[in-house]
């Protein structure tokens, strides 16, 4: 009983914090652009980490994911909570053909070695659904525009 209420609440936290962000479906091997909130001083800009998922881990709402991306011969990798209020929204840029769950060699590979073959008909398949949800997205934004006018009136 308390277990089920457990995972209720936690349920319940994991759509208030994704409420209005959509995550896209991702794994182990697609490439992602990750916009993160960073506050300097006054100010707070988006910063976008580029680079492939080389592993993922679902555990509910401490599920996160790891991007690494080679920037001046320096591989430089970082994680972030899927749910963090800091990543501002994940964007899905090609899909990769991998046979695992952990890219980890990667970490020992340089150059051409390091890279991974694109799923072009997985990525096809992402792209449509992407467009989509954006033409459903902004039907949905005309309609809610029409009805407050409507209402205003």
């Amino acid at each position: 009983m308390l277990f089920g209420l457990l995972k209720k609440i936690e349920k319940a936290n994991i759509e208030k914090l994704a409420s209005g962000k959509k995550i896209p479906e991702f794994k182990a091997g697609d490439t992602l652009k990750v916009h993160t909130k960073v506050k300097e001083e006054k100010t707070e800009r988006i910063q976008i980490f580029e680079g492939v998922c080389i592993a993922r881990k679902n555990n509910g709402i401490n599920s996160s994911f790891t991007v690494r991306k080679v920037s001046a011969s320096v591989g430089i990798e970082k994680v972030f909570p899927l749910y963090s209020p800091v990543v501002d929204k994940i964007e899905l840029v090609k899909t990769g053909k991998v046979r695992r769950a952990k890219l980890y060699y990667l970490r020992n590979l340089q150059s051409k070695k390091a890279r991974i073959v694109e799923d072009l008909n997985a990525t096809k398949k992402a792209k449509e659904l992407a467009s989509e949800a954006a033409k459903t997205e902004k039907v949905n934004v005309a309609e809610n525009t029409i009805e407050t006018a409507a209402s205003a009136e």
